[in-house]
């Protein structure tokens, strides 16, 4: 079975090996039908302690390391790779 992989920031990274990062997604209202955005954080292994509060972040699911980590960082998120507006125009 595959591991599940997660794209979100991290909202604090205050803790020894650990980061806590915020997971945001999209989804439709059953019954209005407008998007709406849900959030939930996840507490992910860092055993470096090289990731920073702010970062974008891919995180994959793993085996319980803690009572409350059973995810870990895979890698960062560049978010330079897209050319900016001005840059286009």
């Amino acid at each position: 079975m595959p591991k599940r992989v997660l794209t979100g920031t991290i909202v604090s990274d205050k803790t020894d090996k650990t980061v806590v990062v915020n997971v945001e997604r999209r989804v439709k209202h059953p019954l209005y039908g407008k998007i709406i955005k849900r959030s939930k954080k996840y507490h992910a292994h860092d055993e470096g302690n090289e990731f920073r509060e702010g970062e974008t972040v891919r995180i994959e699911e793993t085996r319980p390391i803690s009572k409350l980590k059973t995810w870990k960082v895979v890698d960062r998120v560049d978010t330079h790779a897209t050319p900016a507006k001005a840059d286009i125009a």
